[in-house]
């Protein structure tokens, strides 16, 4: 069985952050795209699971009336107890297991949802394979970092980048990919 590729896909402002203090990112809807959904659909057709911290699954859950990723095993990592919820799988379990365990049982990618601690880990790990980094045109001036106060250093190579109207895509892999 081949091992899935694990992948960050996120927007980040010109400032590093990908949220304001409050968790909110009202602002990505006031920077003018492509006309379209600027590649979205494209890379989660790619997508075989998901995972994200139970901060980042609170702020999707106040993005739609329905859970955006309903059709594919999601996994909230959490450290205290969540009640059920449909479509998801809160989970404790360490991420340098539960990471090796989706490359090998998921039907496409891993992507690493969010939020900051999560990619923190999954760097200091050695466990992210590509970056593909949506750089907003808005500075926050304050918010949750893409990268927090000690994430371990990391050498990316940039395989390429793609315009979209205001929006430039960024896409890296890791020197170990």
């Amino acid at each position: 069985m081949s091992k899935h590729k694990v992948v960050l896909y996120i927007a980040m402002s010109l400032d590093g952050y990908i949220a304001r203090p409050d968790g909110s990112v009202d602002w990505l809807y006031e920077i003018e795209g492509n006309g379209g959904d600027n590649g979205y659909s494209e890379f989660y057709g790619t997508v075989g699971s998901v995972v994200m911290g139970r901060n980042t699954y609170e702020e999707v859950l106040k993005l739609a009336d329905e859970f955006p990723y309903a059709d594919k095993p999601a996994f909230v990592l959490t450290r205290s107890g969540q009640p059920p919820a449909p479509h998801v799988v809160f989970t404790g379990e360490s991420i340098d297991r539960l990471i090796p365990r989706l490359q090998q049982t998921s039907e496409g990618k891993v992507w690493i949802v969010g939020g900051g601690l999560l990619v923190q880990s999954v760097l200091k790990l050695q466990l992210l394979d590509e970056l593909q980094i949506a750089l907003i045109p808005a500075i926050l001036g304050e918010g949750i970092p893409l990268f927090p106060a000690g994430t371990a250093p990391e050498n990316l190579t940039l395989t390429h980048t793609e315009r979209m109207g205001q929006i430039v895509m960024l896409h890296y892999q890791t020197l170990r990919s």
